[in-house]
């Protein structure tokens, strides 16, 4: 079983990525100068400089991307600041097509002469690969938008709110936590600002300001008579908001066994619900392995989501461009072809969407400057679709690129990622208390944990942070060691139901790692409570001695 990695930005392993002297994500800034930017003007003044050189030296297409791109972490643990961090990484990146083949090349020099440096480059290394054969590069027709911009909606840009600010509010919840018992708590705030220009020999020129956020922390409580401990992440999203994501409201909560959020995040409610959760966990009953119903809360689903159909519909993936380091897709062109290959049950309604509102892939042209959209992959538990750029569109019959193309910098190319992949809700009123009225014997579960799938994204095993019993229609306690088995095209079609769309959430990653080398992409999975059936639950408890 191949495991795909995330960084949880909690615990050691985020608070190693600020050590002085691991630069990261660029240079190191005076938290002031995050706030400073360059002037469109000026930017597409050194784009043009780029696209005629790259034309006037034999280039039959050419795109520049100018990046700025700004980080800021906030890194506490119980008492104590381990460290704050602001990061500016700023350059250009451009890619062509000569003698039919994509050349690229980068640089942080960013003035014209640095320009047409790179673009000579770009357009030598094109004509180098063009000597090694192959079909030439066939891309989908796409206007040129002129000068455009778009902008993250936020009401409270995370870089403009004072250090201490964000202090407080970390150590405030590590002294509830403490307060409540906890053993040890971390707590982090990660903020992004991507600025990026985008020109292409198409016409485009396209300013972009996106900004993301994440809050995040870990609970543990020790058992020293047992000699076991216990954790509870929190149940905060990554969100492509501003620092508003931080302000409560009554209107944005999920009420039931345990707080969950929408489009606002209290998280001094959530670490103190974490930390009596941590305890909790250390005295609840082991589960029984065998055959549960599941029912599945959005702030675990996203996962399962993101591994076992978002990855497996990634169109490089299925062409195998990929087989050498992440695997390849159990949904071959073949399966796509026949128009019927049922996924999953009718219930099933699957859509790639670059354009949802607070989700961490929401921009307003991709990073081939094609304007985003939302599509059908899976449509009532049929494949019909996967997701394509623009060299991609035509193997799947396309005219026009889906849009989820991204860089995770301006050093490097853009290649197909993943757009926001989200379960759609059910059209049906229905509550997740309703649901749970008719489960005889079910296990609910709450929040993310540990995975495995393998290379062609089919078996898997999936766990979370918070289990519950549900026997006879009604929440019975809470269980612990949880983890479920099954394949993609199994599980997918024990999905009997789906809650309403007042139940719908987003859940997501910073940091989804793709390509070789390797980049990171943010992404959101969106979702309403599901019900499966009949799926196989394992013990995960491991024995000492």
């Amino acid at each position: 079983m191949r495991r795909r990695d995330f960084i949880y930005l909690t615990g050691m392993g985020a608070g190693a990525m600020m050590l002085p002297g691991m630069n990261v994500f660029g240079k190191t800034i005076d938290p002031l100068q995050a706030l400073e930017g360059v002037d469109a003007k000026i930017k597409k003044e050194l784009a043009d400089v780029a696209l005629n050189t790259a034309k006037s030296n034999g280039a039959t297409y050419a795109d520049v991307r100018i990046g700025r791109y700004l980080n800021q972490f906030v890194v506490t643990r119980e008492n104590k600041v381990l460290n704050v961090a602001n990061t500016e990484s700023y350059g250009i990146g451009i890619r062509v097509i000569a003698n039919g083949c994509w050349g690229f090349a980068a640089t942080n020099d960013v003035t014209k002469e640095g320009m047409a440096k790179t673009a000579l480059k770009a357009v030598a290394v094109a004509k180098a690969n063009a000597k090694i054969g192959g079909a030439p590069v066939q891309l989908a027709p796409q206007k040129g938008y002129g000068e455009v911009s778009w902008k993250t909606p936020l009401t409270k840009n995370a870089f403009e709110v004072p250090i201490k600010e964000k202090v407080d509010l970390l150590l405030n919840a590590n002294g509830i936590a403490m307060a409540g018992g906890a053993n040890f708590v971390n707590s982090i705030m990660f903020a992004v600002n991507e600025q990026k220009y985008f020109a292409s020999t198409d016409g485009s020129y396209i300013d972009q300001d996106v900004h993301r956020l994440y809050p995040s922390f870990t609970v543990t409580k020790i058992d020293p008579t047992a000699g076991s401990f216990e954790t509870r992440r929190s149940l905060s999203s990554p969100v492509g908001m501003g620092y508003e994501y931080l302000d409560p409201l009554a209107t944005e909560k999920v009420l039931g066994v345990t707080p969950r959020y929408k489009k606002r995040y209290d998280m001094l409610e959530d670490i103190k619900f974490a930390t009596q959760q941590a305890g909790d966990k250390l005295k609840a009953k082991s589960v029984e392995p065998g055959k549960y119903d599941l029912v599945l809360d959005p702030s675990h689903l996203w996962l399962t989501i993101h591994e076992s159909v978002g990855h497996p519909t990634e169109l490089d993936r299925v062409l195998g461009y990929e087989a050498n380091f992440a695997g390849t897709s159990f949904l071959t062109l073949d399966k796509w072809k026949s128009g019927n290959f049922k996924f999953g049950s009718d219930a099933v309604n699957i859509v790639g969407d670059k354009t949802q509102v607070g989700s961490l892939g929401a921009v307003g042209y991709d990073d081939e400057g094609v304007q985003c959209k939302k599509w059908d992959i899976i449509k009532n538990g049929v494949l019909v679709n996967y997701q394509a750029i623009r060299d991609q569109a035509h193997i799947i019959g396309l005219n026009e690129s889906q849009g989820c193309c991204y860089s995770q910098s301006w050093q490097d190319v853009q290649f197909q990622r993943m757009p926001n992949v989200s379960l759609q809700p059910g059209k049906t009123p229905l509550s997740v208390d309703d649901m749970i009225k008719n489960v005889e014997k079910g296990v609910y579960i709450i929040g993310d944990g540990s995975f495995s799938i393998d290379q062609q994204r089919y078996n898997f095993q999936f766990g979370g942070q918070l289990f519950y019993e549900i026997k006879d229609g009604k929440i019975a306690g809470m269980l612990n060691d949880v983890a479920y088995q099954a394949n993609t095209q199994e599980f997918w079609n024990s999905c009997a139901k789906v809650c309403d769309e007042s139940d719908y959430r987003l859940g997501g990653a910073f940091n989804d790692g793709k390509g070789q080398p390797s980049q990171s992409s943010a992404v959101s999975h969106g979702a309403s409570t599901a019900l499966f059936k009949g799926v196989n639950v394992i013990n995960t408890k491991r024995k000492i001695g």
